[in-house]
């Protein structure tokens, strides 16, 4: 097995290269998704968080009303802390299940937006960093996802910096440009994937 760390800034293109790695073969663990996951209605987790913040985090249906949990802890470190104290272990817990079912000769690769951020990757064998230039990414994130130019500038002073990612990175994917350029440089990193795994 090799376990590969995933990571690039917002707008940078990371889940799209994530999902060419998944049709190449690679197993899968996406963060988010497993954060979404583990505060589902019905799990120890929502329970967990609903006990720390009170029921008015819930919305109508009993899922977690995320934009309002937000505004709770974008605002207050302590309680970010708190919120993170309970669901930072339950991912945890679930990411090395997944990776544990993938079996001995898998590519699993970590899907983690906040890799750079957080110190994480001495945990993996390599750390792939999807790149973009930032005037790049702020076209996407105003284009395709609809935010305001000072919202998207707000969001990228928020991550680490383009230098500090590079800094952890064993392979660079980059994603400055088209698409159709971002096909062979993702099968020439998976080929190195798979590579490494037999080393």
């Amino acid at each position: 097995m090799v376990k590969v760390g995933l990571t690039g800034g917002i707008g940078a293109g990371k889940s799209e290269v994530s999902r060419r790695l998944a049709a190449l073969g690679a197993v899968v663990v996406d963060a988010d998704l497993i954060a979404r996951e583990v505060v589902a209605p019905g799990t120890p987790g929502l329970a967990a968080v609903v006990a720390e913040f009170g029921p008015e985090v819930l919305a109508a249906d009993g899922s977690l009303d995320r934009p309002r949990l937000g505004a709770v802890v974008f605002a207050d470190p302590a309680r970010l802390a708190a919120l993170n104290a309970i669901v930072h272990p339950l991912v945890g817990r679930r990411s090395a299940e997944l990776e544990a079912a993938a079996g001995p000769d898998a590519v699993v690769v970590h899907d983690v937006p906040l890799l750079a951020e957080n110190g994480l990757a001495p945990f993996y064998d390599l750390v792939v960093v999807v790149d973009a230039a930032d005037e790049t990414r702020v076209r996407r994130l105003v284009e395709l996802r609809g935010m305001t130019e000072q919202d998207a500038r707000a969001r990228m002073a928020a991550q680490a910096s383009r230098a500090d990612r590079l800094a952890v990175a064993d392979l660079v994917i980059d994603n400055d440009g088209p698409l159709d350029r971002l096909e062979p440089q993702v099968r020439e990193v998976w080929q190195k994937l798979v590579d490494h795994r037999t080393v």
